[in-house]
């Protein structure tokens, strides 16, 4: 069983999105090509769906700016500006996306005292999504992952799966996907490939 993970294909990461990853829209048309390839089983997206205040925004800590380095539950947590509140425009999956086609929408970033970067798991790693229990039920063996952003929460999600499901074969799909800063991207793919996950394009999926 092989299954395609959107990760947080949301307006508020695309441009005029309130935490808008640079040229975030343009995984969009590639995530579509991947959903009607066939070559999927299974298609989940995540969504990032925080309630109002949530810890991990700058407004919710006196005196601190976005991209600030704050602490949260004890450990780091880069202070973000707000977004993907719960029910607002900006937390919705791109309008563009073939969002019918997808089997599971899973949110996350609920904890007002944890972020959650992962699919799979909050940053602390204590409370799990249940996406790791539903990929064993539903015998998933690989997993082929992308969307926003590659340095914070596409990375983070493909970690996981990898610990999180021994044996099951992971890929990180690079035109995809975006990220939020050169530098951050380019550690982010050579963290993922020296742990074992397999960089990929698109046209390896399509054409393969």
């Amino acid at each position: 069983m092989k299954a395609l993970l959107l990760i947080d294909i949301q307006n508020g990461f695309c441009p005029g999105g309130n935490l808008a990853v640079p040229d975030g829209d343009k995984v969009v048309p590639v995530a579509n090509r991947l959903i009607e390839s066939g070559k999927y089983d299974l298609i989940v997206a995540s969504q990032d769906w925080h309630p109002e205040g949530h810890g991990s925004f700058a407004s919710s800590h006196p005196g601190k700016q976005p991209f600030d380095l704050h602490v949260l539950s004890g450990k780091p947590q880069m202070m973000w500006p707000d977004h993907c509140v719960q029910g607002t425009k900006d937390a919705e999956l791109h309008p563009e996306l073939r969002v019918p086609e997808i089997d599971l929408i899973l949110q996350k970033g609920e904890n007002h005292h944890v972020d959650s970067y992962s699919a799979f798991r909050d940053n602390d790693q204590d409370a799990i999504t249940g996406l790791s229990n539903f990929f064993q039920d539903q015998a998933v063996d690989e997993i082929d992952i992308c969307g926003l952003a590659t340095d914070y929460c596409v990375k983070f999600s493909a970690l996981d799966a990898l610990e999180m499901l021994p044996g099951v074969k992971v890929r990180f799909i690079e035109d995809a996907s975006r990220g939020i800063t050169p530098e951050g991207v380019t550690a982010a793919i050579d963290e993922m490939r020296a742990k074992g996950i397999g960089i990929i394009t698109s046209a390896d999926v399509i054409d393969g």
